[in-house]
């Protein structure tokens, strides 16, 4: 351990694996009644001197600088300290070699994965999994002119996806394996950084709580960056906490890595690296010298890997200019966050309870948790980015606390005052870590079974698709009404029948645009000239299938067809439609959309 580096975890009585209680010393002030030079020098009692014994003022059992004092003369000098934890060394619970190291991790890793998987492909897929497919199943060509305009940001998870989808499919359950797996990881990365920051049994605890919370099942299910997000940030913070701990060469550069990993994954997860500054600036106060200029290299360099992202992203900020929340979205950010009242509730209240138990770590977790939704809410009339799923990262932070408040106010059931035997100790404390989780997972059960239903307002284009597969001919055309970015949707539900409608109005493909949209035809009556059926995709909030189209499009539509039949899904209308009367201009056009080849 750098002779620099803080100090272990403090709070909580000591358990089976080397703990120890912060408060053990009370009453015994190292010097208290020792004579100048020496004279007449005395322990009081509690004191780890003998009788007779100079005290010396740097003798602190359990910190990395303590050393042992000169024993007065014809003293003998005992070996070993007097505590259950080497002064010198990695206190015990952070012992124990990689393979403990792997099964901390593994265990939380294991019960996330498990959650998330169960029913993972059932959930339809809403719009921004369709943006997800759309940008990733692009040419790397036509990839790097959508991201000239538009997602930017998002540019290496699309580029991950691109190759994913290459080479596991695009189904549902495909496209959600990568965040799958960054979630479940986060679980296991939780639980190491508990036991580097606290103990094992804290450690655990947390992971194994942020397995069961329902916004880890919701976001590991979904095709998007999020989880990434938060395993990026839950490694950088692992990566920093051991650099301060055991520096050295190699995890500096590590993580420095992690740098432009959080950036890459969500910008708006760079306020982490504010908490990160926190125990920096504890360190140096420590006497730790070397380690700002450490912090400020590896920031540097990495930030030079997310800064030009960044800047390109600023100039395409109009595209979440619809995201301005209110004192109402503010109010319900712990429920958003969390995934229920249920649980956000026990886990903030038991969160807040731990900052006082969490000792010098309380002030960067306080950082974590509470920068950056107050940085993005105050500037959410400029930056647009107040929203839960972006502020994702902070969740795994307030479990940590709770956790770390379960285990301290447990201490006089596992701790100390439970007695001498180190077994009884030990096994009372797993007890209540899995108590703690069981409770955690039972509140938690109503909210992960809605995560495996659709996201709340999202049409059911999956049904729609069905309806079409099931009464389609040859030669049907398709058209679309609303702003739920239909024709993307039903581009992918769609994407496995070479006998679908063809998309009537398109008259420039998202490709030639370099975007998410196409542009349809401005001349809606030539395009729709040879058609006999239409199958119209309504997702008007007003129920009038036509209202969300041009005003002379959907003219043109009630001109020359009559509604067959009407089928009403989910937030979404679908509408059979035959023509009336023959097509008065059979010439074709060149620019004719049947003609045109369609991204699938």
């Amino acid at each position: 351990m750098s002779p620099h580096a803080p100090a272990p975890y403090g709070g909580g009585y000591p358990d089976a694996s080397g703990g120890h209680d912060p408060y053990a010393e009370q009453g015994a002030y190292v010097g208290q009644g020792t004579y100048a030079g020496g004279q007449g020098g005395y322990a009081e009692p509690g004191m780890y001197g003998a009788p007779g014994q100079y005290a010396d003022p740097g003798r602190h059992p359990g910190r990395p600088d303590a050393y042992a004092p000169e024993p007065a003369a014809g003293q003998p000098v005992d070996p070993q300290p007097t505590t259950d934890e080497p002064a010198d060394e990695e206190p015990a619970d952070r012992k124990g070699g990689r393979l403990a190291t792997a099964v901390l991790f593994a265990v939380p890793t294991a019960l996330a994965f498990a959650l998330i998987l169960h029913r993972i492909g059932d959930r339809e897929l809403w719009r921004d999994e369709h943006a997800t497919w759309w940008a990733a199943t692009l040419s790397l060509h036509d990839l790097s002119l959508l991201i000239r305009s538009i997602d930017v940001v998002f540019t290496p998870y699309y580029v991950l996806m691109h190759f994913w989808i290459a080479l596991a499919g695009d189904s549902p359950t495909a496209m959600r394996i990568p965040g799958a797996v960054a979630m479940a990881a986060s679980a296991g990365l939780l639980a190491l950084l508990g036991r580097r920051l606290f103990t094992t049994q804290v450690g655990l605890l947390a992971g194994l709580a942020f397995a069961v919370v329902p916004v880890t099942t919701r976001y590991g299910q979904e095709s998007r960056p999020y989880a990434f997000a938060v395993a990026a940030v839950l490694l950088s913070t692992l990566l920093l906490a051991r650099a301060l701990d055991k520096p050295s060469f190699k995890v500096w550069v590590a993580y420095t890595l992690s740098v432009p990993l959080i950036g890459w994954s969500h910008l708006a997860s760079m306020a982490v690296l504010g908490a990160h500054l926190v125990m920096i600036l504890i360190a140096r106060r420590a006497g730790d010298k070397i380690v700002g200029w450490a912090f400020a290299a590896a920031c540097t360099l990495g930030m030079c890997f997310v800064i030009p992202v960044a800047l390109s992203g600023s100039g395409q900020s109009g595209q979440i200019a619809w995201n301005n929340p209110g004192l109402k979205d503010l109010i319900e950010f712990p429920k958003n966050l969390f995934g229920s009242w249920a649980v956000a509730v026990p886990v903030m209240a038991l969160g807040a309870l731990g900052l006082f138990f969490a000792g010098r770590r309380a002030l960067p977790l306080a950082v974590w948790i509470v920068l950056p939704p107050v940085a993005t809410y105050v500037t959410a009339a400029q930056l647009h980015l107040f929203l839960p799923r972006y502020l994702l990262y902070t969740a795994p932070a307030w479990v940590l606390l709770a956790a770390v408040a379960v285990m301290r106010i447990a201490g006089p059931v596992a701790g100390a005052k439970a007695g001498t035997g180190a077994a009884v100790r030990r096994g009372l404390g797993w007890v209540i870590v899995v108590a703690a989780v069981a409770g955690l997972a039972f509140q938690s059960l109503p909210g992960i079974r809605e995560t495996r239903h659709n996201v709340l307002g999202e049409p059911d284009f999956r049904g729609a698709a069905r309806l079409i597969e099931a009464g389609q001919k040859k030669g049907d055309g398709i058209v679309f009404s609303g702003v739920m970015s239909e024709r993307r949707a039903m581009d992918y539900e769609l994407r496995d029948d070479a006998g679908r409608p063809r998309d009537t109005l398109m008259y420039r493909t998202p490709q030639e645009l370099g975007s998410f949209g196409a542009l349809e035809c401005p001349d809606a009556a030539k395009c729709l000239a040879k058609a006999d059926r239409l199958w119209l995709v309504s997702t008007t909030a007003d129920g009038q299938p036509f209202s969300g189209m041009p005003k002379t499009t959907a003219t043109a539509i009630q001109k020359d067809f009559r509604v067959v039949k009407t089928r009403k899904l989910d937030y979404l209308q679908l509408v059979l439609l035959e023509r009336t009367r023959a097509t008065t201009d059979g010439s074709s056009k060149d620019d004719d959309a049947s003609k045109r080849k369609v991204h699938i």
